[in-house]
């Protein structure tokens, strides 16, 4: 997993509330499990006029101009500002895929949905939750400011925009995880040469558990 230390990037704002994993990544794009090759398809039946299905070439589908990540400079961005409940519907893992595929580093919204919150720290991306009304006047800025970039420090835990810096909580453990790039098995991995030993110990002491 890529660590997440600190990040500058363009800020795209998604001014929709519930934006659920459905709408990030749609249904017929799940039967892939590499986690990646979905950023083309993310938030595919906004950002395209055409139907979208894992066969078709997407060069070849009109896109919608009126969709945010379809204007100049947030097809670059990396820094993604929502509103409430962002990630909420289904359980499936390939919307945080769909998001870190397209380019995003950093998720910024009031709440989060939790199975999307936690499969986002899994993945390399980070979650920042700040009050709505610092959200109502970051979506301002960046309205205001087309093309503005924030710049995220997890070691600090601030969201620094111009002169102004937001701080943001986050879990101690998960922030570990990420600052050092281990999701689930890059944590068991820490620990290959305890779990070796033991097995060498059970086959000696249980072999025959260990028969063909």
């Amino acid at each position: 997993m890529q660590a997440f230390t600190r990040h500058s990037g363009i800020v795209a704002p998604l001014d929709r509330p519930n934006v659920d994993t459905d709408a990030i990544i749609p249904k017929q794009y799940l039967k892939s499990i590499k986690r990646s090759g979905f950023g083309p398809n993310a938030f595919d039946d906004w950002r395209y006029l055409d139907a979208g299905a894992p066969d078709v070439d997407n060069s070849t589908r009109r896109v919608n101009p009126d969709f945010v990540l379809n204007q100049s400079p947030y097809d670059r961005s990396s820094i993604l500002l929502g509103r409430e409940n962002f990630g909420c519907g289904s359980s499936r893992e390939h919307a945080v895929w769909a998001l870190t595929d397209f380019g995003f580093r950093a998720v910024i919204a009031p709440s989060f949905a939790d199975i999307f919150f936690n499969n986002s720290f899994k993945n390399g991306l980070l979650p920042i939750v700040l009050d709505a009304d610092v959200i109502d006047r970051l979506f301002t800025r960046v309205q205001q400011e087309k093309g503005i970039e924030f710049a995220v420090d997890l070691e600090s835990q601030t969201v620094t925009v111009g002169e102004d810096v937001y701080p943001f909580e986050i879990d101690q453990f998960r922030k570990y995880c990420l600052l050092n790039g281990l999701d689930d098995i890059g944590l068991t991995l820490r620990h290959a040469d305890a779990i070796r030993d033991y097995e060498q110990n059970r086959k000696q002491q249980a072999p025959w558990l260990f028969l063909s």
